[in-house]
């Protein structure tokens, strides 16, 4: 009888593990949009709105609205009238106060345009600070340093800062709005070619009103984030020692807390993160998280950030090793892939957010406008959070079709949201409601 009891407690117990390993795993959907929409969305840029549960998709000239409900979605195009011509798209979605920016590099300014109400109705800005530079701009916004009160009266009307930075051939600067993206005040230089090289990723700004710029080659080649705690006035560089890098743009993050992540792709092709609690003075957990499946090559991370011990970065990768750029040679099948943390970057969850249907065979070309047809994807992937703290993932697939279950490529580039579906999200206040 007592063994027959110890059997029966050990299957409960096992039965008990077997459940709660199971409720938390993190599983995706993902959603494509009908035909004639998001077409051609290499670059995309993904917001949600925390105040309307909407979701923004921005790639191209196009932005469009997207309603989830349970396994479907609603895609509307509500696109500015200043989105008629563009180098370079970019779109930032303040989840807070629900505003987002549309922004479309023409040159050494960008056309720009914001809505409070996910589109349907746009206020026309003023699009940079002078002087800007010419490529990949980005647009980021958040809190007020405390730094700021001091000086100036309590801002009125838009509570936020809001920053746009961009590259130009000698440095990159950053400018600040004291009026919600109306028009910024004068441009600072962060970084000078003597510092770091390359384009710089997209900014972010933190609880405390930090601010980040994440760079991939600073100082001896290392991964970094260019930081500003006095509201843009200055800037400090903080390099992740020993991080050799790779050829795409690295990703920042910051939790609730203020705790910095920043994901970037490793010189030997790997997905590699670390965190930092002192605004990246200093950092720790440095880590591979694409090892438990093998993960050999990578592309495009993408930071995200919730509560202070959680995060994910996702990228498109593939367990092949060997020269991903290599157009003739490179036969690796890549999938969107996920990795979370819960404890603070000490240990790192992967999943496959795509198992049965590849976003691209072959190489992925990461050298810019030289590239050929591997480009299909251009130079980066988005991630957010929503109020639930769901991880949601803007991404371009370039598999369709036939490809999905044998080369070769497609070279599409059709908008993809991956929405999490199951498991815990960033946000321990929401376990167990999804």
């Amino acid at each position: 009888m007592r063994k027959n009891h110890r059997l029966m407690y050990s299957l409960l117990l096992l039965v008990i593990t077997f459940a709660s390993a199971t409720s938390f795993s993190q599983t995706y959907q993902n959603f494509v949009p009908p035909s004639g929409f998001a077409a051609s969305a290499g670059e995309p840029s993904i917001g949600a709105n925390w105040n309307s549960g909407k979701i923004l998709f921005q790639a191209g000239l196009e932005t469009d609205r997207v309603t989830i409900n349970g396994a479907t979605a609603t895609w509307e195009k509500l696109s500015p009238v200043s989105s008629f011509v563009s180098l370079d798209p970019i779109m930032f979605t303040d989840s807070t106060t629900g505003r987002t920016f549309v922004s479309q590099l023409a040159g050494a300014c960008s056309l720009s345009s914001f809505t409070d109400d996910d589109g349907t109705n746009y206020t026309p800005a003023v699009g940079c600070g002078v002087p800007a530079g010419i490529d990949h701009q980005t647009i980021g916004g958040g809190p007020f340093a405390s730094s700021l009160i001091p000086r100036l009266p309590p801002p009125v009307g838009y509570q936020h800062a809001i920053y746009y930075c961009s590259q130009g051939i000698i440095d990159a600067s950053c400018a600040v709005s004291l009026n919600g993206g109306l028009t910024y005040g004068p441009a600072v230089p962060i970084y000078t070619l003597a510092d770091c090289g390359g384009l710089h990723g997209h900014i972010k700004v933190g609880p405390d009103g930090t601010a980040y710029v994440p760079n991939k080659n600073c100082g001896t080649g290392n991964a970094a984030v260019v930081s500003s705690g006095d509201n843009g006035l200055t800037w400090a560089i903080h390099i992740v020692p020993g991080s050799a890098s790779g050829d795409s743009d690295p990703s920042v993050a910051i939790a609730s807390d203020n705790t910095v992540y920043l994901g970037w792709h490793g010189g030997n092709g790997h997905p590699m993160v670390a965190a930092s609690h002192d605004h990246g003075a200093t950092w720790t957990n440095i880590t591979d998280v694409g090892t438990t499946l093998g993960i050999q090559n990578v592309a495009f991370p993408a930071m995200v950030a919730g509560d202070g011990n959680r995060a994910a970065l996702a990228f498109l990768g593939t367990p092949t090793g060997g020269n991903a750029q290599d157009t003739a040679n490179f036969t690796g099948v890549w999938h969107l892939y996920i990795a979370h943390t819960y404890d603070g970057g000490a240990t790192w969850a992967l999943v496959d957010a795509t198992p049965t249907d590849p976003v691209q065979r072959g190489s992925i070309c990461l050298a810019g406008t030289t590239c050929g047809n591997d480009r299909n994807l251009l130079d980066f992937i988005d991630a957010t959070v929503d109020k639930q703290g769901r991880v949601l993932v803007g991404y371009a697939d370039g598999c369709i079709g036939a490809c999905v279950n044998a080369a070769p490529n497609s070279f599409t580039a059709i908008g993809s949201i991956a929405r999490q579906a199951t498991g815990k999200g960033l946000f321990a206040a929401f376990d167990g409601t999804f």
